[in-house]
């Protein structure tokens, strides 16, 4: 793990540019959001999840989520079938915050392009990415 000021960047993990990430099983690509967006936005009390077996296309806006003063957009970091959705966190969306990279995943996608994991950030180029959103971002 990584800490990036005060966020957690798993080392593990491969990064989308809108704040999602994927952890790769085989060939399916649990996706969620970043320890970043849980902390900017606060308190999710609401989320929109894509449906089991839609197909979604990478860069694709799949789903959104909301707080009390912040609603954000999710997308597909990469192009397949949807294969799951997190029910739990869809139930419980503050469930989210507190463990983004765990329990708070939102959805399976079996890959079509397993490939495209390649071009999603990981290592520096991640941490590189998550110190210009800060700066960008939050300290204005």
């Amino acid at each position: 793990m990584v800490k990036v000021k005060d966020y957690d960047l798993p080392d593990d993990l491969h990064f989308h540019k809108q704040h999602m990430w994927v952890r790769v099983e085989g060939d399916v690509a649990v996706v969620g959001i970043t320890d970043f967006t849980c902390k900017a936005a606060g308190e999710i009390t609401f989320i929109e999840l894509p449906e089991e077996d839609e197909e979604v296309e990478a860069d694709e806006l799949v789903g959104s989520l909301e707080t009390g003063k912040w609603m954000g957009k999710l997308y597909a970091p990469v192009s397949g079938q949807i294969v799951e959705v997190n029910e739990d966190a869809a139930d419980e969306p503050g469930d989210i915050n507190e463990d983004p990279y765990g329990a708070g995943w939102l959805f399976k996608v079996k890959m079509s392009d397993p490939s495209q994991v390649d071009g999603l950030l990981t290592g520096q180029a991640a941490v590189e990415w998550l110190e210009g959103e800060i700066a960008t971002h939050l300290e204005k």
